[in-house]
């Protein structure tokens, strides 16, 4: 009972840690938000991002509340500590060095935190997540070696940022001498920098690897846990991908949704771990697929139909006209409920053919209770179908015997 209780104070303290330290970091942003500075994207988007990342520890203070052993539940604590360490001195050397240059003590030593602090949680997220996910526990003693490979390289990497000598290489610190810099070793923490990336990136591999093999060999709650960690992932991918793509997409909306993406990976991590909700991941999946293709065959009827009809109305009357968006859009409306039901058809029967499979079975069984009148051809149907749909190993009926008091119906 006493380490489960130190457990929940050390965890709830390191998330009261991480809040204190993203705060902090906001309120320079609002201090700073006149000061010129080449990475900032206005408190607006601070304050989203600040609470996206203190979406990491949250999860893991409460998955420790429940779990304690579940490594991942001290590691999204820790992650969450390192990230508001970055956020705080970040604003710290920005409002000490550029706002009120000599306010506050120590700007220097704050833009040299700035600058590696954050490289640990950065890559031990995907690779210790995708390791250990979802029960704190590498899938086997043989993935065990890549815990201790990415440890090596992310311990490389960190202190290699941290003790190049010279100037600070992250912007806008390019003017501030490392006051952690060991001059007599010179180049060599380069050296050191792109092994421990390169170490780094093969263990990230690797533990993609593991989770791979880990689903493949999961089976009931565990992988609907890993559905709701794969969806988070694909979705944050996409969203990334969207963004920085697609030319068209608002600057602001596009950042917006991509902090949202990202917060959803610790979201799903707990909904998982915790297993709240578990088996609703078939039920989004499958209502995302649905309407992701319905969105994108809507929009290229749409956009297909609008400049088909303004190429038209261009030869019959020499001019454009809005009656291609008024038919257009007419069209969507009329189509959208018909279209939907078939991509819905086609899911189905595409990632879920045994519910697909067994929802036609019942289907047909529903015709033949109205029509069928023979109580032992029923019996064989009904047998039938609780085979093909349920799958048991074995199947009895048993029917209550008539009374006589009931009489004949």
């Amino acid at each position: 009972m006493r380490d489960r209780r130190a457990s929940l104070l050390l965890a709830w303290s390191l998330w009261a840690v991480s809040a204190a330290l993203l705060a902090l970091g906001v309120l320079f942003s609002v201090l700073t938000r006149s000061t010129p500075d080449p990475n900032a994207f206005g408190v607006t988007f601070d304050a989203l991002l600040s609470l996206a990342l203190l979406s990491f520890p949250t999860v893991g203070a409460l998955v420790v509340s429940r779990h304690p052993g579940n490594t991942i539940g001290w590691l999204f604590c820790t992650v969450g500590v390192s990230f508001g360490l970055t956020s705080g001195a970040y604003g710290w050397a920005v409002y000490a060095l550029f706002a009120r240059p000599g306010a506050l003590p120590g700007a220097e030593l704050a833009a040299w935190f700035a600058t590696w602090t954050f490289l640990p949680a950065l890559f031990c997220i995907p690779v210790y997540l995708f390791l250990l996910f979802p029960d704190g526990r590498p899938v086997s003693r043989r993935w065990r070696p890549v815990a201790w490979l990415a440890g090596v390289g992310l311990l490389a990497t960190t202190l290699g940022n941290a003790l190049s000598p010279g100037r600070l290489a992250q912007s806008p610190f390019e003017s501030v001498e490392n006051p952690a810099g060991i001059g007599a070793i010179g180049g060599r923490m380069d050296a050191v920098v792109g092994f421990g990336f390169w170490l780094t990136l093969a263990s990230i591999l690797l533990a993609g690897v593991s989770l791979v093999y880990r689903f493949r060999r999961a089976r009931g709650s565990e992988r609907q846990q890993l559905k709701w960690f794969a969806g988070s992932a694909v979705v944050f991918a996409a969203t990334t991908v969207a963004y920085t793509a697609l030319p068209n997409i608002p600057e602001q909306a596009g950042q917006i949704a991509t902090l949202f993406a990202f917060a959803g990976i610790p979201v799903a991590v707990g909904v998982a771990i915790l297993r709240h909700r578990l088996y609703d991941i078939d039920l989004l999946i499958n209502r995302t697929l649905v309407y992701a293709v319905l969105t994108a065959a809507l929009a290229l009827v749409y956009f297909g139909g609008v400049a088909s009809l303004q190429l038209i109305l261009r030869m019959l009357t020499g001019g454009g006209s809005q009656l291609a968006v008024v038919v257009s859009t007419l069209a969507i409306a009329a189509l959208f409920n018909p279209l939907r039901r078939r991509v819905q058809s086609l899911v189905d029967r595409r990632f879920y053919r045994r519910k697909y499979d067994a929802g036609r079975v019942l289907a047909d069984f529903s015709k033949t209770l109205r029509d069928q009148t023979d109580l032992g051809r029923l019996d064989e149907d009904l047998i039938s179908t609780i085979r093909q749909t349920v799958q048991p190993e074995h199947v009895t009926l048993w029917l209550r015997p008539r009374d006589a008091s009931e009489g004949d119906l």
